[in-house]
Order: C-alpha cells, then structure tokens, then sequence
C-alpha cells in the first residue's frame, strides 16, 4: 500500500491510498513475472504457491505420548518471582475457558513451589527458633515477667525490620530472612534486664522491704544507665560486622545482601527497643517486692558456680598453661581450616530433577524427539515416583536457549518423598535412573536440577559444576586436548557426568565454489550463493497478513529437485549470457565433516569440558584436578586452560572477603576503643574474635561441612556475636575497679561470678536460635545450615574463652595490683 497524498474537494479533503497489498495465495499466484510478446507468464505457471512449514530446529514432548507445544515465562529484571508466578496462573486460568475443544493448558513447573517450601522451612525454623529462645530466657532468668518483657522485643523488632524491608524493596524469601537468630535480636534486652533484676534484687535485699515506686524507678534508670553503653556498643559492633557482606558482588552479592539488609534492621530495631522500651516495661511489669526465695534458675547458676568458680581459679593459678593450651587449639583449628575444602554455596534441594541428554552431532531432528520419547517411557514406567517428565530438544522458536538437535534437556518433575517406593534418597534415585538410561544407545547423560542448570550455565557458560575452558585456534588441536583433560577428570574421585563440548564430526555437504569456473562464465560467487540459498533453504521474498497474524512469502526450490546429492548437483545457475550452467560445473560437491560448533568467548575459539562433583566438595576436587592436568597435560604454544563454574565464584567471593573482613576488623576495634578508651581493653575484648572462630571451624568438621560463602558469612555474624559477652566482662571488671576492688583476682572473681548468668543467657540465647536452623531437612535448609554450624560452634568456644581465658588475659595485663586488699574482707 501506498499514500498519495490528499486531495480538496469543496470544504472536505480526502486522503488518497493506494492499495496493493497481498491478501491472500491468489494475489501472489497472479504475479506476472515476465511477459513474452504481449503475452504474461504467471507465477502460479511456474511455482506452486502453498502453505508451507518454515524450517524446523526444536521440538517437546511430554511423558511419551508424543509432542507438546510449550512456552516459558521470563520474568523482569527486579520483579518479585513469587508475585509473576501466582499473576501468571492466574492469567492462565483465566484463558482456560476461551481455549478451542481439545487444547489444554497444563503447569508443569512452577517456581513458586519451591519458594513456598522454601518460606515455609523459614518459618518452622524461626517459631521454633522463637519457642527454644522464650523458654531459655524465662528459665535462666527465673522470672516469667521479666522473660516476657524479653521476648516481646522479637516481634516488634520484627515489626521494625519488615517495615524496613518494605521501605527498601527487600523481599522476604530464604535469604533475606534465613539468617533471622532471634537470640541475637535480644542480647542487648537480656543484658539489660538481668542487670535490672540483679539491682533490684540487691535493693530490697538491702532495705528489707518492698521497693517504693521512686525507688524503683531510680534503681531500673540507674541500673540500666550502668550497662547501656555495653549493650549499645555490643550491638552496634554486631551491625558493623556485616558490612563486609554488602562488599559482595556477582551471584553471591545478590544472594547474601538482603540477608544483611534484614539482620540490620532487625538489630538496629532491638537496639531502639534496648534503650527506650525494655527500661519502660521493667518499670510497668515487674514486682518492687521480688521474693528473696531461690528459684529454679537460681539453683542451676549455683550449681554452675560450683563448676565454673575453681576451674577459673585453676585458670588463674596456672596463667601460662591456660593462655598456651588456648593457643595451641586456635593454630590446629587454623591448619584444620585448611583442610576443610570448599564450595561457591551448598546445593539446594529443589525437590525436582533436570538432565542434558547429549547425542552425536548431525543426528536428525526426528531421531532426537524419539530417543527422547524413549526415555520419557522408560521414566514413568520404571520409577513410580516421577510424576511428569518434559524433554525439550534443540532450539525453540525464539531462540531464549539455543541448542543443536544433538542437545535436550529433560525437567523430571518428582512426587512428594512420602510417596517415594524405589528410592529414599535424591542420590540414590539418580543412580538408579542412570542404570536403566544406560541402555538406551548414543546418548551421553549429565544430572542436575532444574534452577541449578541455569544457575551453572549463567555463571560459567556451561551446565556442570566444574567448567574447563580451553582457547586457541585449531579446532582439531581443541577436541583433541578436551578429551585428554575429560580422561582425566573422570580418573579424579567424585566426578561425574563427564562431557566435552562437540566442536567436531557434524556432516555437512559441502559445496565449494570453484572461482574460475565461475569466472569463464561471468558469475560471481554472491550469485551462485543466492541460487544455493534460495533452492535449498528458501529466501524470504515478502510478507502475507491475514489479520493479526503475518506469514513470511518463502521462494525455494520443490523438494523434489533438492532431495539427494545428485539432484543438487543439477540445479541450474544463469550465467552472464543467461545460460542455464549445472551447479556442478561451477562448484565441488561433496559430504563431509565440518565444525559442529564453534564458540568464543572475547573473541577466542575454546572448547568446554564440564562435569559434575558428587561426594565431595568442590574445592579439593579443583585442587586435584589442576594438580593432575598440569602434571599430565602438555598444551601446544598459544593455547589456554581457564578453570570456570561454581568453583571460580568462590574464589571471586573469598578474594572478595579477604579485602573486606580486615576493614570490618578494623571497625570492630575502633568501636572497642570507643567503648573503653584504651587500646588494651580494646584488645582484650578483641581476641574473642579468632577464639570464636576456633569452634566454627570445628562445628564444620564435626558436621562434614566444607567451607562455603555460606559458612563464611557464618563467621562474619560470629564476629559481632564474640566481642559482645567480652565487652559486657571487661566494662563490669572496669565498673568493680571504680567501686574500689583493686586487687585483681578478687576483681577477676567477683566480676565473672556476677557476670556469670547473662554471658551464659546471651550465649546460649543466640546459639539455641539457630539449633533449628542447623538441623533443619526442609527445602532450603542446606543453604542455611553451614551459617547456623559456624555460630553455634563459635558461640561455644566464645563463651569458653570469655569465662576462662579472658579474665586470665585480664590478670596478665593488669599485674598492678594491691595485696593488702581483700574482696572478702570488705
């Protein structure tokens, strides 16, 4: 169609069209294309003019009953998964009852399934983490009133950090909340009141009757007053800590900083709610006339006293066993750490399996669709807990996940496990998948799950664990050396689903053109590509619409003239002089095998070697394997080996770390010096650190766990966590020195003795809270559980130092001392 413009005629004007635009087949069958003596020749004389199908390159199937049509959602970047998983079915339902007879539309993997199990071991973790937390604190404060002003501060802390999340677009998913310790969120409140108990204890012990209302209040302001510093510092340092999680870039950057987004507000929340409202509800809940009579609580920390008393005083009579035992354990724990192992972040239980069937190159289309039906079969058949299986071969129309017809890949859709009868395990069902598979001929099998495929491909550009990139030129140097590192990643213990990336053997029939054939004719190499392109592939000429849809008007030769080799052979180019010359005669025709695939990567060719680790962490299986390469590998000049995949982001992320750590070291200890205005103490306080991380290290070796980003953000949380308890000993051992108790193992007694109870509540408040979290089995839980392991570990060997080694470093630095005093005598 065309416009002409416009014409007036009286006061109206008219716009001119001109219509000339292809409507339906007859319009193009009556397409002259050349007249002879008046006479038109039509393009219906000499073409047939049909609907047709456009070149075909992926097809899906569904549980062996034949093709399927599919189609995915990709969701925006920044949009909440959740939301546009539960918009989509929606829609879906809504399109459902418009659908003609016979066409249905089935989900058969959706995302927001996992999510919801993943929240939903979140919330079992953090109730029982709440429960496990309001009965240690009601116990070993042995007063109900005073344990209920306690745990009150989880939920409106809570309240505050939700409040938070949504001011700042962080969403609550296993991340952001999965690190949520509500012992944490109230050390600063257990301090506080402990202390006020404590006070107001001691006052009416002092006055021999009930407290009146001013008295009360005086003593809550100033017994609050006394150890607020303490807490608020505590706190903050446990906020500083995970500064260094926000220095995080890449996957693990958009993992892990949520997390600390929501740590933070749910601290700063208790730290408002330490020093404004806890002083408050003391004031309106608990009794002025506390009986003086011994509680259960009281009895446990008099037993502990027993306990705990002469070995401190073992401690302090032999000062240089007790600091050279405490040291000896940190450098084993060190050279232990060493040997851990590693991982980018412990594999998540999605609840479904994927895998990448992998074929010889140049197999038909056809043949793939069938091999992948077989395999659907043999799924439901064998294995009563499959549910549904989905194969999805080479590349779809749009081309969001191009692969060859040699590739599929297979989403296995698993029954709930109660429901499970030939496997218990993931583990085990794989293996036996893999026997049965085993008999189906040519094709290679890699497993994994569904998320973590892409996952793997979107960090490495391959779908296994480990990626290993080999770069340079030939490509026949490149296969050959990719199956040697193949052989000898498969001779490394835990490999599996060894694969090379094909970039040889695909048969081709190649047409050569021979340039000066071609030039006795007059004919250039772009003509006779114009006539192999149009004759064998087709060439678009033009578009057809019929209302909404458009069809692509494709001109290329019948079937019948391109069918086998010699019939290409005649297919027939002009020449300058319009004479009609065989392809023959201007080109080579033969078979033979050319590049299956070539890929670069910064404009470098290279090959791919992935696989996947089973049994063992990756960072040793790296380890050994580039141990073994370079030892057995020998590469030409100019070629390259590149180790990728999961392993290289740990790397990222620990070089990461170990820039931002030490600067969040340093902000601990300048808030120390705040704290105490001594470098000393700030010391002091600050050796709970690598104490602390002594029983994370040994948490993971007791549970097999290697270290991991998770684990690692694990011991940045441990940090805040074992500086706090220090810092409430040290102020208090200050405190005793100003009330005039010079004589420092009395000083040392006094204050531990005194300290006692809330070291432990607080220790065992933020420990008990992740229990759950450590032990957990939901979806999601093994992400978690390397974080809890490491604060539970630390927390022990935290508490431990703080009760003996760090009032034995308190007497080392402080020798002054003035041995006619006595505590007992005053």
């Amino acid at each position: 169609n065309v416009g002409g413009g416009y014409i007036e005629k009286n006061s109206d004007q008219y716009s001119i069209r001109g219509i000339g635009l292809i409507e339906k087949i007859e319009d193009i069958e009556k397409i002259i294309i050349k007249g002879n003596h008046g006479i038109p020749v039509y393009l219906s004389q000499v073409a047939d003019i049909e609907y047709g199908k456009g070149l075909r390159v992926g097809g899906v199937t569904q549980d062996g009953d034949g093709e399927v049509v599919s189609g995915i959602v990709m969701m925006l970047k920044g949009a909440n998964s959740r939301e546009v998983a539960q918009n989509v079915h929606a829609k879906i339902e809504e399109i459902k009852p418009s659908l003609p007879d016979g066409i249905t539309i089935d989900e058969f993997y959706n995302r927001e399934d996992l999510i919801d199990k993943t929240i939903k071991t979140v919330e079992t973790n953090l109730i029982e983490g709440g429960i496990i937390v309001i009965f240690v604190l009601i116990l070993l404060l042995g007063n109900l009133r005073a344990g209920f002003i306690v745990a009150s501060v989880i939920p409106l802390s809570m309240l505050f950090a939700i409040i938070m999340m949504y001011l700042f677009n962080v969403s609550g998913n296993l991340m952001s909340l999965g690190a949520i310790d509500f012992g944490l969120i109230v050390d600063g409140a257990v301090i506080i009141v402990e202390s006020v108990i404590v006070a107001i204890a001691a006052k009416i012990h002092l006055n021999k009757h009930p407290l009146t209302k001013t008295e009360f209040d005086e003593t809550i302001y100033f017994s609050s007053t006394s150890i607020i510093k303490s807490a608020i510092f505590g706190i903050l340092i446990i906020i500083v800590v995970y500064l260094p999680i926000f220095a995080l870039g890449g996957i693990e950057g958009k993992m892990f900083k949520p997390m600390a987004f929501t740590v933070g507000f749910a601290l700063v929340g208790a730290l408002l709610l330490s020093i404004t409202y806890v002083p408050m509800m003391c004031s309106l809940i608990l009794k002025r006339d506390m009986s003086e009579k011994e509680t259960f609580a009281d009895k446990i920390m008099a037993k502990l006293k027993k306990i705990y008393v002469p070995s401190l005083e073992f401690a302090l009579k032999n000062k240089k066993l007790t600091v050279s035992a405490a040291i000896i354990i940190l450098v084993i724990s060190l050279i232990t750490f060493t040997r851990l192992g590693g991982e980018f972040i412990p594999k998540l239980d999605e609840g479904d399996l994927a895998y990448q069937i992998v074929r010889v190159p140049g197999v038909s289309l056809t043949e793939s669709i069938n091999i992948g039906t077989q395999v659907e079969k043999i799924l439901l058949k064998k294995f009563p807990e499959v549910k549904t299986v989905v194969t999805k071969t080479g590349a779809p129309e749009l081309a969001t996940d191009p692969m060859g017809p040699e590739f599929s890949d297979v989403i296995v859709i698993l029954k709930p496990k109660n429901e499970w009868t030939s496997a218990e395990t993931k583990e085990e069902l794989i293996e036996k998948i893999q026997a049965e598979l085993s008999i189906v001929p040519g094709i290679g099998i890699s497993f994994t799950q569904p998320i973590e495929l892409k996952f793997n491909e979107l960090i490495s550009g391959a779908r296994g664990d480990i990626a290993i990139k080999i770069f340079g030129d030939d490509l026949t140097i490149l296969s050959n050396k990719g199956n040697d590192v193949a052989s000898i990643m498969s001779s490394v213990q835990g490999s599996e689903d060894v694969s090379v990336q094909q970039v040889e053997g695909l048969p081709q029939l190649q047409i050569k053109i021979n340039r000066e054939k071609i030039s006795k004719y007059g004919i250039n190499v772009d003509e006779v590509n114009n006539v192999i392109e149009t004759a064998l592939a087709g060439k678009n000429s033009g578009v057809v619409f019929e209302g909404d849809m458009k069809f692509d008007i494709v001109l290329k030769y019948d079937p019948e003239f391109t069918s086998d080799i010699n019939s290409i052979k005649n297919i027939l180019v002009a020449s300058v002089d319009n004479v009609m010359i065989p392809l023959s005669e201007l080109a080579d025709i033969d078979v033979k095998e050319g590049p299956a695939e070539i890929t670069r990567d910064n404009g470098k060719r290279r090959i791919v070697i992935q696989g996947n680790v089973r049994g063992r962490d990756i960072e040793s299986f790296v380890n050994e394997l580039k141990s073994k390469i370079n030892s057995e590998l020998e590469l030409p000049p100019g070629y390259v080996i590149e180790y990728g995949g999961q392993f290289k982001n740990l790397e990222s992320a620990r070089n990461r770390l170990m820039l931002a750590v030490p600067v969040s070291l340093f902000f601990i200890f300048a808030l120390l010096f705040v704290t105490f205005n001594s470098v000393k103490q700030g010391l002091l306080v600050f050796s709970g650190i690598p104490f602390a991380v002594v029983g994370g290290i040994f948490a993971l070796v007791v549970r097999d766990l290697p270290f991991s980003i998770s684990a690692g953000i694990g011991f940045i949380a441990l940090f805040g966590v074992a500086v706090l308890n220090g810092i409430v000993m040290i102020a208090f051992f200050n405190r005793l020195e100003e009330e005039g108790i010079t004589n420092i193992h009395d000083r040392i007694i006094s204050g531990t003795s005194s300290r006692l109870r809330p070291i432990l509540m607080t220790a065992m408040v933020a420990s008990l809270g992740f229990i759950p979290m450590a032990l957990s089995t939901g979806s999601g839980a093994e992400v978690q559980r390397p974080l809890a392991t490491v604060v539970i570990g630390g927390l022990i060997s935290s508490t431990l130092l703080t009760l003996i080694v760090l009032p034995v470093l308190y007497g080392i630095f402080n020798k002054h001392t003035n041995p006619e005093y006595s505590f007992e005598k005053q």
